[in-house]
């Protein structure tokens, strides 16, 4: 029997935490420094992991089921309103170009990771896949496929601990790599010579509250950002339903037929692939949207809050260490590659260390590091490139997750 001081079915106050410890996560990110280098993710997780296990909230109530079936689907299209492929190569083709090698070292430090801890570590080809897309964009692909391989609960706990805890290491190290000698005589550094006499106008603020800054929002964004994500999931989920029941499945069938079934038969891609098609024929009406990013960030700290409930101390100690180990290769291998690349194919050194930070924090963070380092010319390049991870990590952490399950 749960013997939490918030029953499992005291569905307002329930919703009431929810919402209420994911605003004071996003509170503490933008007013604080200690906080902003923590990330309001980890604080949403780990505040919800405590009082799980303080039994002051349940491990499972259908509140935390409805966050799952309708926040997080929700939240990836109002994600991919601003991602026009399109305009990301007409505006920053050079920026994509090095995010798109960068993402090359996490397909190889995934691969090499999972070979490597598969005995290991349980259910790694699920959080193979998780990891893929998450290192290729950021948490909003972890959550997408966090759903579509429904890694269990606790496990996905610990590796959203372990990625964060990777995660503040690595933002540590980006941000402290342009001012190494050894980068700085082996590199352009166009950006960093410009602004290195000025001072910010933003001194004082966190990187969260520089980027997160007021914006002016009308009833009608509102309006029309939320019916539309509506509109979409709902045909989308409907597309690959029907696809999923018409293609033929099972261990003999067709690779081919597997091959379809994953891509159109998948209702997270589905919703990935729709999204993107109706960006592109319709820039101008979504391009007139304001807020999606913000509504969309508010609900993904929604699903940061949920994975944080079942999550057992004890496991979250005993695995995290494996699954540091397994987030550090694939860091290592995507910043190894960017480097390697970004020097072969002489792109700046801000260039390559936004494009790393991109692929595996998002494009928030590579925009937020950009405007800390008053790298003004990149904000906008690197925002539109790393909206492009919200789209390939998908496909690529499917495609890996799936390859994956041939090995377990």
């Amino acid at each position: 029997m749960d013997t939490s001081f918030i029953s499992p079915d005291n569905t307002w106050a329930l919703w009431a935490f929810l919402t209420g410890w994911a605003a004071i996560s996003i509170y503490l990110e933008q007013k604080y420094a200690w906080a902003s280098k923590v990330s309001g993710a980890i604080i949403a997780l780990i505040g919800a992991m405590v009082l799980a296990n303080l039994n002051v909230i349940p491990l499972e109530s259908g509140v935390y089921d409805a966050v799952w079936d309708y926040v997080v689907p929700l939240a990836i299209p109002l994600l991919l309103f601003q991602a026009n492929i399109k305009k990301i190569w007409q505006e920053s083709g050079r920026m994509l170009t090095i995010f798109l090698l960068s993402a090359i070292g996490t397909v190889a430090g995934t691969i090499i990771s999972f070979m490597l801890l598969k005995d290991v570590i349980p259910h790694l080809d699920k959080l193979g896949g998780m990891m893929a897309g998450s290192y290729t964009g950021g948490s909003v692909n972890f959550a997408a496929m966090a759903s579509k391989f429904e890694a269990p609960g606790e496990l996905v706990s610990a590796t959203v601990v372990a990625d964060n805890a990777m995660m503040a290491l690595f933002f540590f190290v980006l941000m402290a790599i342009p001012a190494i000698s050894l980068f700085r005589n082996n590199y352009q550094t166009p950006h960093m010579e410009e602004v290195e006499a000025k001072t910010s106008e933003d001194e004082g603020k966190t990187q969260a509250a520089s980027f997160w800054q007021r914006k002016e929002i009308s009833l009608k964004d509102i309006a029309t950002s939320i019916a539309t994500a509506f509109v979409l999931v709902a045909v989308s989920f409907q597309l690959a339903d029907l696809f999923a029941g018409i293609i033929p499945d099972g261990e003999n069938t067709n690779i081919f037929y597997q091959i379809i079934g994953g891509i159109i038969g998948d209702q997270y891609l589905m919703l990935t692939t729709l999204t993107v098609l109706a960006v592109i024929a319709f820039p101008n009406y979504f391009e007139n949207i304001r807020g999606t990013q913000e509504i969309g960030t508010f609900l993904i700290y929604l699903f940061f809050v949920v994975i944080g409930v079942p999550a057992s101390l004890a496991l979250v100690i005993t695995t995290a260490p494996l699954l540091l180990v397994f987030t550090l290769i694939i860091v290592l291998m995507n910043l190894l590659f960017s480097l390697v690349l970004g020097k072969l194919f002489k792109f700046n050194l801000e260039e390559v260390v936004l494009a790393s930070n991109a692929n595996l924090g998002g494009p928030t963070t590579a925009a937020a590091m950009a405007i800390a380092k008053g790298w003004n010319k990149l904000i906008v390049p690197i925002l539109l490139v790393g909206t492009l991870g919200y789209i390939i990590g998908n496909y690529i952490g499917t495609g890996l997750g799936i390859w994956f399950q041939t090995f377990i």
